[in-house]
């Protein structure tokens, strides 16, 4: 069986490429089809395998612009040619569902989210002081025909896996289609949970618009209490501007050094509305408690403490971290507050984040393979 696996693009790694590391693993002489690959970026697991990329990668310094050209991904994605193979399995955030494949291929989509930037995040990207005026005025033109072709292109996949229970249900609300959820894999192993904790805070995140790092960023100037955020991309200036002294930046870090600080921050912080969230896994695992927005992905991977109004946890089992439910810096400094008077069993912090373990992804993908095809997929 010939399997190709379609990525969004391949310009750094974050959560997603870190599911097509698991799926590379399952598939070792899988061929990947993407965008946009800009060289070195990515893990040695994915730089080595055959690598195909659509016509958007011909475009001069596609890796600074290709953010500018989303009315071509489409066009593009249905231009990468998939046939010959039997099976087909996207890695989807974006686009990369759209593949069209050939007659008696079969289409398996991992979706990590439907296209965020059209449909229920579309005011984080494109809404006032999020985007100037000439791409606002266009994107009001632009995102009811994505849209169109977003709900139209959901019709090529013949099963859908979602990544959580929240992205479930967007790939019910946008596409009317039904999945199942197998969660992404974490390398829990690599962490280490016994460290002394230090007087800071984390977030490690990529500095775009929707994860809302101005949050956290003005919620610590208030607190003066430090935080060192580790990540960057297009709103990397902005927030640098406007951070106090007390807020550090790193922009390249190796995943060794995320690990180190993982290990010795008093508590991780995650001011958007997660998809999943892998890193608050990650946090988890490595010890630290999470301070997170209550809503999204986080509500599955982080067992919140009772707020002031609560007579019960939000999830199953001892507390991992605590909750606010406005994303405003008012509320996250009010949640700070409420943690700093906690305590918390890294027990629980690690037996939490074992739940999203690669073993499980694994098994879980091939279940979904299997009912898709009919017959039990061998893995390595």
């Amino acid at each position: 069986m010939r399997v190709a696996i379609v990525h969004d693009w391949l310009t750094g790694m974050r959560g997603g490429e870190r599911v097509l590391e698991a799926l590379l693993d399952l598939f070792p002489e899988a061929e990947i089809f993407t965008l946009i690959h800009h060289s070195g970026s990515v893990s040695h697991k994915i730089e080595r395998r055959a690598i195909t990329t659509s016509f958007v990668n011909r475009i001069p310094y596609p890796r600074r612009v290709y953010r500018h050209l989303l009315p071509l991904f489409p066009r593009a994605v249905e231009s990468l040619d998939v046939s010959g193979f039997d099976l087909v399995i996207s890695s989807s955030h974006c686009v990369a569902k759209g593949v069209r494949k050939t007659p008696g291929a079969s289409h398996l989509c991992y979706c990590h989210t439907p296209m965020r930037y059209v449909w229920d995040q579309y005011s984080s990207y494109f809404g006032p002081g999020r985007a100037s005026m000439p791409v606002r005025v266009a994107m009001r033109f632009l995102a009811p025909r994505l849209r169109r072709w977003d709900v139209a292109s959901a019709g090529r996949v013949d099963r859908y896996v979602a990544n959580s229970e929240h992205v479930r249900g967007r790939i019910s609300r946008y596409y009317g289609k039904d999945s199942c959820v197998v969660y992404p894999p974490v390398d829990v192993g690599r962490f280490d949970a016994t460290r002394p904790r230090e007087d800071f805070y984390l977030i490690v995140s990529a500095l775009v618009a929707y994860k809302r790092i101005d949050v956290a960023v003005e919620a610590f100037k208030q607190s003066g209490k430090r935080l060192v955020v580790v990540g960057d991309g297009t709103e990397a200036m902005r927030l640098r501007a406007s951070a106090g002294p007390n807020i550090t930046f790193m922009n390249r870090v190796t995943d060794q050094e995320v690990a180190e600080w993982m290990a010795r921050c008093r508590a991780f912080v995650v001011t958007a509305e997660e998809d999943f969230g892998i890193t608050a896994v990650e946090a988890q695992a490595a010890g630290a408690p999470v301070i997170a927005l209550g809503r999204g992905g986080s509500l599955e991977t982080v067992v919140g403490a009772p707020g002031p109004d609560d007579s019960q946890e939000h999830g199953a089992g001892q507390p991992t971290g605590v909750f606010f439910d406005e994303q405003t810096p008012t509320d996250l400094v009010a949640a700070i507050e409420r943690f700093e008077t906690m305590e918390f069993d890294r027990s629980a912090l690690a037996a939490n984040a074992g739940r999203f373990n690669l073993k499980r992804f694994r098994a879980g993908i091939l279940d979904e393979l299997e009912a898709l095809l009919g017959v039990r997929v061998s893995a390595p």
